[in-house]
């Protein structure tokens, strides 16, 4: 299905000095500007474009790659306000305008921005909006535990960090499942950790199925995290310091210790174990 704010693979119609005319279906032509067009390109080709409108308001091609489509969410530089709204960075010739109506703070130039971008169906637009919330929760969660998601990092609260999963619902990674550097902005892969009665989603950042962390070995993750990164007990420390520290044997902490270092969590060192 070809649609506008998102990639299609079209076909060329016709070549021409100014570029080449793509089949567009319901669309009809759309035109993709000579300085896009690959070289050694012919009539039949196929080539995967962006389709969005210029600054006449008018349907173009692109071969650039634009950091959101329709229906997602990104993290996005504003690089100019007027009167209109914001103007953010997303990869194409033409930016991607952020209008006042759809910001819930003041928009700054230079600083990034959680938004979403969708088509405003008044005038047809491809836009961008801050008001996160209305577009996300629609449909009823339906993941398994344990399940690969992707994830954005939106926002922070007392208990974590908000994480917007596959551009459809809220989720929160607690800080104490935490063991890797994140922030605002950043796209990474988690996992469903278990969806609540209420609807609410927890989620992980490790993918326990194969790292098998078990409450010892989380307990290490949690205290070497909580040390800056270092703890001065190795494979071969005194097994009573091992206990005063965790509560539980050597075995038990050489075993954790040896999952996360298969996990690459950890380097095991003389002078004890550091966070990778």
């Amino acid at each position: 299905m070809i649609e506008l704010g998102k990639y299609s693979t079209l076909e060329v119609v016709k070549l021409v000095d100014f570029g080449a005319y793509l089949n567009a279906g319901d669309f009809g032509q759309v035109l993709l500007p000579k300085k896009y067009v690959p070289e050694d390109t012919d009539v039949g080709n196929e080539l995967k474009v962006f389709l969005y409108l210029d600054s006449k308001d008018l349907l173009i091609a692109t071969t650039q790659r634009p950091r959101s489509q329709v229906g997602q969410f990104s993290y996005l530089k504003a690089i100019a306000t007027n009167k209109v709204g914001a103007f953010l960075d997303w990869g194409l010739d033409k930016d991607l305008l952020l209008p006042f109506a759809e910001q819930n703070k003041r928009v700054e130039e230079g600083r990034s921005y959680v938004v979403y971008t969708y088509i405003n169906h008044i005038d047809e637009r491809i836009v961008a909006s801050m008001k996160i919330d209305k577009f996300l929760d629609q449909i009823e969660p339906d993941y398994e535990e344990g399940q690969e998601v992707k994830l954005l990092i939106a926002g922070k609260s007392d208990l974590g960090y908000k994480a917007i999963i596959e551009d459809q619902h809220w989720g929160l990674v607690f800080y104490n499942d935490i063991f890797q550097d994140i922030k605002i902005g950043k796209k990474v892969t988690g996992y469903i950790k278990r969806v609540r009665e209420d609807g609410k989603i927890d989620l992980t950042l490790q993918k326990a199925d194969n790292q098998s962390f078990d409450k010892h070995t989380n307990s290490v993750l949690i205290k070497i995290k909580q040390a800056d990164g270092f703890l001065p007990l190795g494979d071969k420390s005194d097994p009573e310091l091992i206990y005063k520290e965790f509560g539980f044997s050597k075995k038990i902490y050489k075993k954790a210790i040896g999952s996360l270092f298969k996990a690459k969590l950890i380097t095991i060192e003389k002078d004890g174990i550091h966070l990778v």
